[in-house]
């Protein structure tokens, strides 16, 4: 199947703006999706200073290492 995850919410909200990144490196590609990954709005605040390296939300694992499992699988993310 085809995914393309959304993710449109900034660092105000770390568990909000973890899931898409959660949902595709650990849901999608772990099940061999063809999948990628989309930020758009606020979340383009994550890609600006060290938010993605400080990013950690309630229950998902730190943005940095989502975002590091999406690149090792050469998953698209978009800006």
């Amino acid at each position: 199947m085809k995914f393309v995850y959304l993710a449109t919410t900034g660092g105000s909200d770390a568990t909000r703006a973890s899931l898409p990144l959660h949902l595709a490196a650990n849901g999608s590609v772990e099940v061999g999706h063809d999948t990628a990954v989309v930020i758009a709005g606020d979340a383009a605040e994550l890609l600006v200073g060290d938010t993605l390296q400080t990013l950690e939300g309630v229950g998902v694992p730190p943005a940095r290492e989502l975002v590091t499992k999406l690149r090792d699988h050469s998953i698209p993310i978009y800006v």
